[in-house]
């Protein structure tokens, strides 16, 4: 099977999804023309700070950046373990039928409720039982995802000047960008300004390496620890128009632009996949992931399929921003779908590799050993890049390795490994940190609605003390997991709480379709997902428990994990039985009268 194939028939698939599904969510479903001429939270409690309207392709850019962090490069590259098929399919059935509906769901069903967090929605639409539930949970997720980001990040930009250079002078930029927009409007030029100064500084990179600027730059994992929440904090604090959304803008054309390369590369180079569609390790113990491919394909690709981590971004500061009611289809259904190819290239990266090559990269060499298998190109990829490659697990190298591969096969670029490599991993560490600008956004969110239950003053989003104090309690929370290190410890549980996450922003969009729909049936759309979505959770969550978590035998053994995951699949628990009496309640009520209530309890 040829590369080129896989990216034909998915973009066709992904373009009839948009068009007919994605249409059909927003008329028909949540009836988002009927809406288009009532204002947004963002025109209702324009603020100048959290709540402002948008230019639509703004938004999408801010959206797409959030919601594209680790997960779509990193998920489909570990998950090529089992082979191409099972991440392939995941990613296109996932996506459609899943992710683009729970972002979709979620933002409209913020957005009804004034962009409130998803925390506060699901205590007003589901009671105050789910709503603590759902908050606790989010707070948990939120938190260890952001340090756990964080230290994706520490070692992308650890003794590397150029990378901390290029990440680095986005910020300045952007507020430029920000302030210019801000004053004239005129997006095409400040687009065009502050684009063409982020390609000249990452032109510019290398040259800095051996200067006294350069010398500055070269950071220890120690103090970038400390750099990284310092700039959360402000990235949370100051008002969204001025660094939030103008750098998310920005990241978004490297980000797509990279990626449309890569697509361009494909098409040329044309290269073979060199997996099968099943590798022997479908039924489990492989050295990359231990479990079976199902349930842990879908618990390892998460974003690109489905995330719980949107749903933040979706209730936290998109909601806050969207201009008009229809614009939702395009940056939740949209961005969704983008995301998902994203994540495809990213598979085809890594399936574009010898096996042998992936497996050394991917695991370590004592486990390599087991396999029996003798590498290809490694040492010849290792030279020409200057670094050695075995044994560098968790994704991220064998991405930048993948693409390196693809791009030097064309004859201009067949000398420029090295640069190649180095600018993919700068392109993941500015993928990632979008995500944890717009995440400590969020987590600041969930601490003024979920601790502003019993400190009423810290719930005004209007108050900047109220606003300082909660943005430096969520970058101190995740700022110490980062410094301590201690986050390794509940790494594992990323995959499970993060589509328990999805699964509780499905339960939540289900109730809310419930309530307005004209057609019943329509819930469909979400339950469908949910089903599987909760199913899948809790099997992988289960496993893990019984053979990893608390199993003595195994290296993974945490009682601590164990706990957690317990505590997490609880919490799940106790959301869909609530939720299922309410769904309960509101069935024995006939649609049209629902239909009446519901606008009577929210006019808009």
């Amino acid at each position: 099977m040829n590369a080129v194939t896989i990216v034909i028939g998915s973009i066709c698939i992904l373009l009839i999804a948009y068009r007919l599904y994605g249409t059909f969510m927003a008329s028909k479903v949540l009836k988002l023309d009927k809406l288009d001429e009532k204002p947004t939270p963002a025109h209702k409690h324009e603020d100048g700070k959290d709540y402002v309207p948008t230019n639509k392709w703004v938004t999408f850019g801010h959206h797409f950046a959030a919601i594209a962090a680790a997960g779509p490069l990193v998920g489909p590259i570990l998950a090529a373990q089992f082979g191409y098929l099972p991440g392939l399919l995941w990613l296109l059935i996932g996506a459609v039928i899943g992710g683009a509906v729970h972002d979709l769901v979620v933002l409209f069903a913020s957005m009804r409720r004034d962009g409130k967090s998803l925390s506060e929605v699901a205590k007003e639409e589901l009671g105050p039982v789910a709503g603590f539930c759902a908050g606790i949970a989010m707070l948990f997720i939120i938190t260890i995802t952001m340090a756990g980001l964080s230290l994706v990040v520490l070692s992308a930009l650890e003794r590397n000047p150029w990378g901390t250079f290029t990440v680095g002078i986005t910020i300045p930029i952007a507020m430029l960008v920000g302030i210019y927009h801000k004053k004239t409007g005129n997006l095409k030029i400040a687009t065009i300004v502050g684009f063409g100064l982020i390609l000249l500084a990452i032109i510019f990179g290398p040259n800095i390496q051996g200067t006294w600027l350069g010398d500055l730059l070269t950071l220890e994992k120690s103090t970038l620890a400390l750099a990284l929440p310092i700039y959360a904090f402000f990235a949370a604090a100051l008002p969204v128009w001025l660094l939030l959304a103008p750098r998310d803008y920005l990241s978004t054309f490297m980000k797509i632009g990279v990626f449309v390369a890569l697509i361009l590369g494909v098409f040329y180079v044309n290269p073979t996949v060199q997996f099968p569609a099943f590798t022997e390790f479908i039924n489990g113990g492989g050295p990359v992931i231990a479990g079976p491919v199902w349930p842990f394909v879908s618990i390892t690709i998460a974003c690109g399929a489905i995330s719980g981590f949107h749903a933040f971004v979706g209730s936290g500061t998109t909601p806050k921003m969207i201009n008009r009611w229809k614009d939702a289809k395009g940056v939740a259904f949209g961005s969704m779908l983008v995301e998902c190819l994203v994540a495809i290239m990213a598979l085809i990266a890594a399936v574009s590799l010898v096996p042998a090559d992936y497996f050394a990269i991917n695991s370590t060499p004592e486990k390599f050993e087991t396999l029996g298998m003798e590498t290809v190109h490694l040492a010849t990829l290792s030279e020409e890049i200057g670094m050695d490659l075995e044994g560098r697990t968790g994704g991220a190298v064998t991405l930048a390795v993948g693409m390196t591969y693809i791009f030097t096969e064309i004859p201009i670029f067949e000398k420029m490994a090295a640069y190649f490599y180095q600018f993919v991993i700068l392109f993941e560490a500015v993928f990632i940190l979008t995500a944890i600008d717009s995440g400590t956004r969020v987590a600041r969110y969930l601490i003024q609605d979920f601790f502003g239950n019993f400190i009423k003053p810290l719930k005004r989003t209007d108050s900047v003390g109220a606003n300082i104090i909660a943005s430096a309690l969520a970058c101190f929370f995740w700022g110490y997991l980062l410094y301590s290190g201690d986050i390794s410890s509940v790494w594992a549980l990323f995959g499970v709480s993060n589509q328990l996450m999805a699964s509780i922003g499905l339960i939540i969009g289900a109730t809310v379709v419930l309530k307005i729909a004209d057609k019943r049936w329509y819930v469909l759309t979400c339950l469908i997902p949910l089903a599987y979505l909760y199913v899948t959770v809790n099997v992988a969550g289960f496993w893990m428990v019984k053979n990893v978590y608390l199993n003595a035998e195994n290296a993974g053994f945490n009682v601590l994990n164990g706990i957690l995951s317990i505590i997490m699949l609880i919490l799940g628990v106790v959301i869909v039985i609530t939720s299922i009496k309410k769904w309960i309640e509101l069935w024995k009520i006939p649609q049209q009268e629902l239909v009446k209530q519901t606008s009577k309890e929210i006019p808009m």
